[in-house]
């Protein structure tokens, strides 16, 4: 404005500024279309894809580095988790040891452990061959008993002497006093069933025995109940 008022006084002429006409509404600005060029595969650098969003923490960073590794989440895991141990028999352990667990205990049995029979040595002429010559020989090996006798426990209790012993085995009632010198067990031992029933020791000491092969010249009856 100064300028202007400077140039009229002193007669300037003044320079007119050309007028500026208003763009038109129709004329619409351009816009520029940039095409992205196509990369070959073989120039890429690293092959990283941008539209994925970078991993946190980074694979290099020292988080995790210092972090815990898989191979230790699956031992703490494994320790937590572990089953019992599988138990181990020891063949030949102590009886102590046995004890203190019932893993090594030893298996319970169920054989009956039977008493052996003692044998003593008899006077001669008092083997088994010479008592089977005996019993075939006719002798009265029964003690004058004639006929088979209904013998209750009371009437075999009076026959325990040795020069009268009656004993029972399997319900018959025999006369052992002939069979007394000649058992191999000695006559102390027979003599512990005299007047009375003796089928459950005898099945202990010698149970393969047949008494009625043995004790056949010498039955006297059977035993009934009072």
């Amino acid at each position: 404005m100064t300028t202007y008022f400077r140039n009229w006084l002193l007669g300037v002429p003044t320079q007119v500024e050309p007028e500026i006409k208003p763009k038109q509404a129709s004329e619409a600005p351009e816009i520029e279309v940039v095409e992205p060029q196509e990369e070959d595969g073989n120039d890429s650098d690293d092959g990283y894809d941008t539209d994925r969003p970078p991993a946190f923490p980074a694979i290099n960073s020292p988080q995790r580095a210092s972090g815990p590794s898989k191979t230790a989440n699956v031992q703490r895991t494994a320790g937590l988790m572990a089953p019992p141990p599988v138990p181990i028999r020891i063949s030949g352990a102590s009886s102590s040891t046995a004890a203190t667990s019932s893993n090594t205990l030893a298996p319970l049995t169920t054989t009956k452990v039977v008493k052996k029979s003692r044998k003593v040595a008899l006077a001669p002429g008092h083997s088994t061959l010479d008592w089977a010559n005996l019993k075939s020989s006719g002798a009265d090996l029964r003690g004058g008993v004639r006929n088979l006798l209904r013998v209750t426990p009371s009437m075999l209790k009076e026959h325990n002497k040795k020069d009268d012993a009656w004993s029972s085995f399997g319900g018959k009632v025999y006369n052992i006093t002939p069979y007394l010198p000649y058992h191999p067990g000695g006559e102390k031992e027979l003599m512990r069933v005299a007047g009375r029933d003796g089928t459950k020791l005898f099945a202990l000491t010698h149970a393969w025995v047949s008494v009625d092969m043995m004790m056949d010249a010498c039955l006297v009856g059977l035993m009934v109940p009072e």
